[in-house]
């Protein structure tokens, strides 16, 4: 085997769905995207890590809510040009043509473009690791969407595509909640 370095290693574990993740600070809309996620439970509660580098924090941290919106693979070059823009500038929604719908429950607008879109409240906000606490308080699947494939950020640049899914539901089935079953 092959010693890799320690400042690499993250590239190992990184590759969950890139997200875009929009906000509303009271006055405008904003959009970020994140590939540092985590599903903490069978609950509807996630975890995503960002801090003061980005603009849409201080509108997380003040509005304490967002909305989750999960990118295509045919949404690449969107989700890595919003990646590296700064909402302080920049209306992304414009910039990228994208169109926000309003929430059901949350200010933070949909993103009628991405697959899925689940709106969050932020019920933790832990500032030594940068990590925002969410929970879903309502979500919607675009099932007529062609593309279904998200992409998966390796952390140097490089992206994964979805591919085959393979089932193991069965074999599972007892580690399984009962919604899943």
């Amino acid at each position: 085997m092959l010693e890799m370095k320690l400042d690499k290693v993250f590239t190992l574990m990184e590759s969950g769905p890139v997200i875009l993740v929009t906000t509303h600070d009271g006055h405008k809309s904003n959009i970020m995207t994140i590939s540092w996620t985590m599903v903490m439970d069978f609950t509807p509660v996630f975890a995503i890590t960002t801090g003061e580098w980005n603009h849409s924090f201080a509108a997380l941290r003040k509005i304490r809510e967002c909305v989750i919106a999960i990118p295509t693979v045919d949404m690449l070059d969107t989700v890595v040009g919003i990646g590296t823009c700064s909402g302080t500038d920049t209306n992304k929604f414009a910039k990228f043509k994208l169109t926000a719908l309003p929430g059901k429950v949350v200010k933070s607008p949909l993103i009628k473009e991405c697959l899925a879109n689940i709106e969050c409240k932020v019920i933790d906000i832990i500032e030594k690791h940068h990590i925002v606490v969410l929970e879903a308080v309502a979500a919607c699947f675009d099932t007529a969407r062609k593309e279904k494939r998200m992409v998966h950020a390796v952390g140097d640049g490089t992206f994964i595509v979805d591919g085959r899914k393979i089932d193991r539901r069965k074999m599972m089935a007892s580690k399984l909640p009962e919604s899943l079953r």
